[in-house]
């Protein structure tokens, strides 16, 4: 599979972040004016520019600040890790795995492991993935992009059954998290449950960009599902374009974030695989 339906999930407009794209080429970012002037003096605001940098896409502008930084307020666990994210973001991924492995015994060390578990998924080593991200779950069992980011892992590998947990823990957690929402509703239709997927897109009033991206990688990963992409569609018409499956059902755990999307009239029910 592409490394570009890789993790970190679904998507905020343009969706799935992490390793989706190879960010090697460069781009020019939406830089806000208030990051031009450094705050060199401030060791904490300074920190803070760089995170900032780096969540706007400017990682190659971030590198430059944190070789300016270490050069006046020192190395510490907390910049080396932002350097390791602004290297796997440039493409610099072998620097960066080797950089994320010196902290993962340390304090930094959940997300050390995301990061090695973002670049193997680049890689498309789908166990070394899940291996790296569980361990990131481990230590940070809060944290919703290391939940959404796993079970995206689990279901780049078809284990739908496991990925259920890891996504319905973040969506709960975040219920209003568009990535959470929609990684969710991509295992309701790799799940067969359409009506479901539909109900949670409707409810949380995904962008049409998102819902387009959640059709192509249901397809991706699985095979293709009719769904409509426009805010028009009813869980009915979802249902009655699913190809029927001769798979056996039971019924999921009530009481779920699960439960709360599906028919009004219908048990919620999970395909056997």
């Amino acid at each position: 599979m592409r490394a570009r339906t890789c993790l970190s999930l679904l998507l905020v407009p343009v969706l799935l972040v992490g390793c989706g794209k190879n960010r090697a080429a460069y781009k020019v970012p939406p830089v806000e004016p208030s990051l031009v002037e450094t705050p060199q003096n401030d060791r904490g605001m300074y920190l803070d520019l760089i995170r900032k940098m780096q969540q706007q896409g400017a990682y190659f502008a971030s590198l430059a600040h944190i070789d300016a930084f270490r050069q006046r307020f020192g190395d510490s666990p907390e910049l080396r890790i932002l350097q390791a994210d602004g290297l796997r973001e440039t493409g610099e991924r072998a620097v960066a795995a080797q950089q994320y492995r010196s902290l993962t015994k340390g304090p930094q060390a959940a997300p050390a492991w995301h990061g090695l578990g973002l670049i193997a998924a680049t890689d498309n080593d789908h166990s070394g993935a899940q291996l790296a991200l569980q361990n990131a779950v481990q230590i940070d069992p809060l944290n919703v992009a290391y939940l959404g980011d796993l079970g995206f892992a689990l279901l780049q590998s078809g284990e739908l059954e496991l990925a259920r947990v890891p996504l319905a823990k973040a969506a709960e957690l975040a219920p209003g998290n568009v990535r959470a929402v929609s990684n969710l509703a991509l295992w309701a239709l790799l799940n067969g449950q359409p009506e479901m997927a539909d109900a949670m897109i409707q409810r949380a009033n995904l962008p049409q960009a998102t819902r387009q991206e959640i059709l192509r990688l249901a397809s991706t990963l699985r095979r293709p599902v009719a769904i409509h992409t426009d805010t028009h569609t009813t869980p009915a018409s979802l249902a009655a374009q699913q190809a029927p499956s001769t798979t056996s059902l039971r019924p999921l755990p009530p009481r779920s974030m699960l439960d709360r999307f599906s028919p009004a009239t219908a048990p919620l029910q999970e395909t056997v695989q």
